[in-house]
């Protein structure tokens, strides 16, 4: 798989292509008779495709101790290199980052996630943990869970903050 810009042409139309961007005019938010989300749209070639959905990713990650002060900058900077992340909790030994991710279905939105922090290891200069956990969930599981006051809280504040 590789990452390509929303719009841009595919050299290889079986190959997926991964998104993460903020959610733009291709996110109709249309709901059909089931209650399901109108994914598709027409391509350039007529073919029908699937547009990008929304999915609030929160991935987990954990390892040996390291300086609060190293975290929270590492975290920062990811947050400064990626402005998408909502919010990171994080302590000495684990950490919590939580975003919207655009992409066309779970799979997709769920391989972004699980590169993110190797990818930025080392320009973010983040400790070398694990992912430990990961929960991607479309945009209105996410709504019906804080409407019936269960799931993760809305990202607030937003920002880098200690548990």
């Amino acid at each position: 798989m590789r990452r390509v810009r929303p719009g841009a042409a595919s050299r290889a139309p079986a190959e997926r292509s991964l998104t993460s961007v903020a959610a733009g005019a291709t996110y109709t938010g249309a709901t059909r008779a089931a209650g399901e989300t109108d994914l598709s749209q027409e391509s350039q070639e007529g073919e029908t495709v699937e547009a990008p959905r929304l999915w609030h990713v929160t991935l987990s990650v954990s390892g040996a101790e390291a300086p609060l002060k190293e975290v929270r900058r590492g975290l920062e900077q990811l947050a400064h290199d990626h402005p998408f992340l909502l919010t990171s909790r994080y302590a000495p030994d684990h950490a919590e980052i939580r975003y919207w991710e655009e992409a066309r279905d779970l799979h997709d939105a769920a391989a972004v996630a699980l590169r993110l922090w190797g990818e930025h290891r080392q320009s973010a200069q983040l400790p070398p943990w694990e992912i430990v956990g990961l929960e991607v969930i479309d945009r209105d599981t996410y709504h019906q869970r804080i409407a019936e006051g269960y799931g993760p809280l809305p990202a607030t504040p937003v920002g880098v903050h200690p548990f």
